[in-house]
């Protein structure tokens, strides 16, 4: 897994960009008049506001090749043999390579769906519930949030992920197939021919939209929105529905483009909140400037960063509430010093470099997402958890198996959510017979039927205990609109703070994990540990305007 809780990285192959249908709407695509060249690269150009016309001729001039075009976001697909000439370009604000990630949804978008109601009523725990410490925490029981607000299946949840298990019995009630998309294409190796995602499991090596071979997203989405069906669990939010927007390659790893297309679509459907329990790769931190890297590395990290607040904005100046994984590097984002794990792609090409304030982790650093760090079950901010002042904004339970302090006796310390069984076999995880061969693994019979849940811990199981509380806020107060409800992302996300339970700083701020010691700055209004406090869906259930 990556820093984030660095899901299962599987990558992908050459992007067919181009390939483009009804699924693309708001992505245009000129006319090429003269056939792409063999040698080069794609790059993605974004350019400066209202200068579209002027960059794609400058583009011409300077010999690249304009594949594709998407004006939502403002950029060009172009095939040129170096970034440099198209960086110096005077209208040119970025140049990203377009590694290789697959063409992007080739369905067409559908029709607003039908309205579904799911009336919240109090409910019996589940049969695997007494291993849910984390929904205690956050007031998501049959007497806290299940009686009072469980969701609607009017509120779209997208997860920008791995992929979603839609098969799973505890996701398949409220997977949502019609309107999921997979983003990305399996590259089994990568540039210079290290393993990346591995064998292809599907002919053209793109997995359906119901298919996750990694598990981190089913793990998310699991957490977010498992039904109370009497299998397994239950999800904060069990009774919406679960989108799958796969952004991240079979072996964990989320690109500019995917990511950004992915985004879109979610505006362009109507996704009403999203879960992004990942950073944007190849760069942990995002650099204009840093004499360090070289030029091209330098219009890689400006493009990266123009794209995704572009994509960020597009999202939610049309509803989408954005929460996101603050990161699992122990570390203070506000106050970062190296960065030794960039490039992670191509394999093996990280460099330490040195890095300040000026350099953003994205997409915990964009405005308008909401970024969530990780307790464990005492309510300890855990070690991995990364922090800041201007960083956090909320705090949820993601794990933590060194929390010390914690009144849990007899349970594991991470989260358990859903796992796809395939992942699990294929690991050894679990043997022939289907029997747990992992003590991380949970397997629940019901019915003549099993299904399978691992323990997992990390800021990407945090962040999706607040966009399944996020989508309670937007089930009570949300408006019909594009795809279901629809709710502005700055009244969902005042709601999620003012539900929150004021966590302060530890005494002493200066906080001992082990050998390390982390900072706590801020009041117990809002500080770089909790941010707001706990996220608190019992609260949520009940908040008002």
């Amino acid at each position: 897994m990556k820093s984030r809780g660095r899901v299962a990285r599987a990558l992908f192959s050459i992007a067919l960009v181009g390939v483009a249908s009804a699924a693309t709407a708001g992505v245009s695509m000129p006319e090429v008049t003269s056939a792409p060249s063999a040698t080069g690269g794609d790059y993605l150009v974004f350019y400066a506001d209202g200068a579209r016309d002027a960059a794609a001729r400058a583009v011409t001039a300077a010999g690249g090749v304009i594949e594709s075009r998407d004006d939502r976001l403002g950029y060009l697909v172009v095939r040129a043999d170096a970034p440099e000439p198209l960086g110096a370009i005077s209208s040119v604000v970025g140049v990203t390579p377009d590694l290789p990630i697959g063409s992007v949804a080739d369905a067409p978008l559908p029709a607003r769906l039908p309205r579904m109601s799911g009336g919240a009523k109090a409910v019996a725990g589940e049969p695997l519930s007494d291993r849910q410490w984390d929904m205690r925490m956050i007031g998501a029981t049959p007497t806290g949030s299940y009686a009072k607000a469980r969701g609607s299946h009017q509120v779209l949840v997208g997860v920008i992920d791995t992929g979603i298990d839609g098969k799973h019995p505890d996701i398949a009630p409220n997977f949502n197939r019609q309107l999921s998309r997979n983003f990305v294409t399996d590259q089994p190796y990568d540039v210079n021919g290290k393993k990346f995602d591995g064998t292809c499991e599907v002919a053209g090596c793109k997995d359906p939209a119901d298919a996750d071979d990694d598990g981190h997203g089913t793990h998310v989405a699991s957490t977010i929105g498992s039904p109370i069906n009497g299998i397994g669990i239950a999800g904060v939010a069990p009774d919406v529905s679960l989108v799958n927007l796969r952004a991240g390659t079979d072996s964990g790893y989320f690109f500019l483009k995917p990511t950004m297309d992915a985004l879109a679509y979610a505006a362009d459907v109507g996704v009403d909140v999203v879960n992004m329990s990942f950073y944007v790769d190849p760069w942990t931190f995002n650099c204009t400037a840093n004499p360090q890297d070289s030029r091209a590395d330098q219009l890689a990290q400006r493009g990266i960063l123009v794209g995704m607040r572009r994509a960020a904005a597009y999202a939610h100046q049309r509803g989408v509430t954005m929460i996101t994984a603050i990161g699992n590097s122990g570390s203070d984002l506000g106050k970062p010093v190296k960065d030794t794990a960039s490039p992670d792609y191509p394999l093996g090409a990280e460099k330490e470099r040195t890095v300040d304030n000026t350099c953003l982790n994205v997409p915990t650093e964009l405005p308008g997402v909401i970024a969530v760090s990780s307790v464990g079950p005492s309510g300890q901010k855990a070690a991995y958890s990364d922090y800041g002042i201007e960083q956090t904004d909320i705090a949820a339970p993601g794990g933590d198996v060194f929390d010390s302090g914690t009144s849990v006796i007899g349970e594991r310390r991470e989260i358990l959510a859903a796992a796809p069984e395939a992942v699990l076999r294929a690991g050894h995880q679990i043997d022939a017979a289907g029997n747990p061969a992992d003590a991380s693994v949970v397997r629940d019979c019901q019915g003549g039927s099993c299904s399978y849940y691992q323990y997992l811990e990390g800021t990407s199981m945090a962040a999706p205990h607040v966009t399944g509380i996020a989508a309670i806020i937007i089930s009570r107060f949300g408006v019909p609109g594009k795809g279901g409800l629809s709710m502005d992302p700055g009244q969902v996300e005042k709601l999620l703070y003012a539900s929150a339970t004021p966590t302060s700083c530890p005494t002493p701020r200066a906080y001992k994990y082990g050998t390390a010691t982390q900072t706590c700055e801020g009041t117990g209004e809002k500080n770089g540990f909790f941010g707001h406090g706990i996220a608190n869906a019992a609260r949520a259930a009940t908040v008002t305007p």
